[in-house]
């Protein structure tokens, strides 16, 4: 994949949503995603591997739709070889880590489709799965994408979203052009 072709599938993502009936979360993809992006930035805007793997943690709707328990791997795998394990790690780890903090704190709310697609992507962890995650390398930075990805859909929120994905494309473009381990 190039930079041009991830370009182009996000913008893909402005007339497509996370459930091909459109009765999933409130917002398209692009929306979504640049929504989640922001919120990192905002959060570590030293670590632009995480912003962007906000930007791009649900094109595997895109890519598989209707695909609930394998959107994560889908777009991971997409975005590997051009933006690296980390992000990539951290786009396939989203979902882990809703069913990693739905076990851990209970009390905290997902949106309505998060909440309907938690069982279909595993349900709460065992506590084997639980220590497991705790110790992934990418597991705390995906928890902060995960609280990210339930901030990031608002209705309206991201206009234009073309010209704000436009913005996007030079840090893409760095970590693209970065030596990363």
């Amino acid at each position: 994949m190039t930079v041009d072709e991830l370009m182009d599938i996000l913008i893909r993502c402005e007339d497509a949503w996370d459930s091909p009936d459109k009765t999933g979360d409130p917002v398209a993809l692009l929306d979504h995603g640049l929504q989640v992006a922001a919120v990192v930035r905002s959060w570590h805007p030293d670590d632009p591997e995480l912003q962007v793997a906000g930007l791009v943690h649900d094109i595997g709707h895109l890519l598989n739709p209707g695909d609930e328990a394998g959107h994560a791997a889908a777009g991971a795998d997409a975005v590997r070889p051009l933006l690296g394990d980390r992000v990539a790690g951290l786009v396939e780890l989203h979902v882990p880590a809703k069913r990693y903090l739905a076990t851990v704190e209970p009390a905290r709310g997902l949106s309505p489709e998060s909440a309907r697609t938690l069982e279909l992507q595993g349900g709460l962890m065992s506590s084997d799965e639980v220590t497991a995650y705790e110790a992934h390398p990418y597991g705390a930075a995906a928890v902060i994408l995960r609280r990210a990805d339930d901030l990031g859909k608002v209705i309206g929120l991201t206009r234009p979203p073309l010209a704000e994905l436009a913005a996007w494309r030079p840090v893409i473009e760095r970590l693209v052009g970065a030596d990363r381990p």
